[in-house]
């Protein structure tokens, strides 16, 4: 009975992350995600899911394309169009399925075909690991140490008398058993740090910050589940950046011009103050609509970033929401300056629909 529960349990999962991969794009898309969101896993509301069974019954009787009938007639068996009043039919509700980050990580790589990263430096941050170091007395029979349990019944018999040099037979009883023991050791542990840049000048509206957010959400379970101990930093600009809270990165309602360049010589203190290249993987996002404040401004951020934020980065990444306002000009300007550099990627993103093809964008060259 146990076994076909888990059987039954292993073949709900895989018809669950069938569902979701077959409607990942929706599911990226419409953001509720992000509201049933826990600590360790999301919940997710899915159509509900009937297994293929048999039923019993006859097929005589009137039917779809048997007899006459007139336009808006109800096929048997399924009701007709409503009308006001309270019904008496059941009617269909969705199902509230619990799925670990983990799981809705490795479903994101499967779809979008994302390798695995190679992390590029360690940190020295004491994690846990179990090495098995000893032997007890009491455990699990899936970690009985067959040789010592042999031993230790062999002495006993020897003792006793039962076991001498014509031979006798071994059998080990409760103390003789011995099992494997293990003891926590420290590793030194790869870390990554996420800082994510947004522009919230007055043409960056709540459309294009939801963009953001959603899309933010996704990268951070990729990275996640590629990094142990990831660090997330957020720093939004106008003419002017300032690190913020989650929160207020991606509530925050500002206005005015922008300034691209504060951004990035804000992010540019952060790593060099707090995060050695050589110890920490650094993945730098950008998300604005394309609109800086002057060309000088823009040469300014493209010297910044060959000098002082590409060489410390695993990779950059820009992403320019589609904006009514914004006129998309600096995702060309790094386009031309970075044609041939694999560090630098850029993504357009002109609706919702597009942030998965944003996320493949980004992550899909294992860095």
């Amino acid at each position: 009975m146990v076994e076909r529960i888990r059987l039954d349990h292993t073949r709900f999962k895989q018809i669950v992350h069938g569902t979701i991969r077959k409607d990942l794009k929706r599911f990226i898309a419409n953001g509720e995600i992000l509201a049933r969101r826990g600590r360790r896993a999301v919940s997710i509301p899915l159509p509900q899911i009937r297994l293929p069974h048999f039923t019993f019954g006859n097929n005589e009787g009137a039917g779809v394309g048997q007899g006459e009938g007139d336009p808006g007639d109800p096929v048997p068996g399924i009701q007709g169009a409503g009308r006001a009043g309270a019904g008496d039919q059941a009617g269909e509700h969705a199902l509230e399925v619990e799925v670990t980050l983990e799981e809705l990580a490795q479903i994101l790589g499967e779809e979008l075909g994302l390798p695995n990263i190679l992390p590029k430096g360690r940190r020295t941050v004491l994690t846990e690991a179990s090495r098995y170091t000893g032997v007890r007395r009491v455990g699990p029979e899936s970690l009985r140490h067959v040789k010592r349990t042999f031993r230790r019944a062999l002495k006993r018999e020897i003792v006793l008398g039962n076991f001498g040099p014509d031979g006798g037979v071994v059998v080990p009883i409760r103390d003789d058993k011995r099992y494997r023991a293990w003891k926590p050791r420290v590793l030194p542990q790869s870390n990554a740090v996420i800082i994510y840049m947004m522009d919230v000048s007055g043409s960056m509206g709540d459309e294009q910050k939801e963009i953001v957010r959603i899309e933010a959400f996704w990268i951070d379970t990729w990275l996640k589940s590629q990094y142990r101990n990831i660090a997330t930093r957020y720093i939004v600009h106008d003419a002017e950046a300032k690190e913020v809270d989650e929160h207020t990165f991606f509530h925050l309602r500002e206005s005015g011009g922008t300034k691209i360049s504060s951004a990035y010589e804000l992010c540019t203190r952060i790593v060099e103050k707090e995060y050695p290249p050589e110890e920490w993987n650094i993945y730098p996002f950008h998300f604005s609509d394309g609109d800086n404040w002057s060309g000088g401004d823009t040469a300014r951020c493209l010297q910044l970033l060959r000098s002082r934020v590409l060489p410390f980065s695993n990779v950059f990444c820009y992403g320019q929401v589609r904006s009514t306002y914004g006129s998309g000009q600096f995702k060309s300007d790094l386009d031309q300056a970075f044609e041939q550099d694999p560090k630098v990627l850029t993504s357009d993103i002109p609706d919702k629909d597009g942030i998965m093809d944003s996320i493949r964008d980004f992550l899909g060259t294992g860095r």
